[in-house]
């Protein structure tokens, strides 16, 4: 009981593995709510210019830095190259920097 498959080689392994140990390919965080590359694309959109995906990461420092730099329309820029980022990303990537 308690096994999962490995989401790179498709294995048996322990639900609490962080990598496996067949291949060392590296799971999921069972903590909280997984976090998914289209929503935080969709926050950089419509909101990145006042830092709401920076909040849905979890980088509430970054995300304070573009409320407080909103009127520059920097951060507004700096978003629409996130989200662009964001949508050419792997998924396996997204997943190591931001769900882990």
């Amino acid at each position: 009981m308690g096994m999962v498959f490995c989401r790179g080689c498709g294995k048996d392994i322990h639900e609490s593995a962080v990598a496996c140990p067949h291949c060392g390919a590296r799971q999921r965080s069972g903590s909280g709510k997984q976090k998914t590359k289209t929503a935080a694309a969709i926050w950089a959109f419509f909101l990145g210019g006042i830092g709401a995906h920076k909040f849905y990461l979890g980088q509430a420092g970054l995300g304070i830095l573009y409320l407080l730099f909103f009127w520059t329309f920097i951060p507004a820029l700096i978003a629409f190259i996130e989200f662009i980022l964001f949508l050419t990303m792997t998924d396996e990537s997204f997943d190591e920097k931001y769900n882990v």
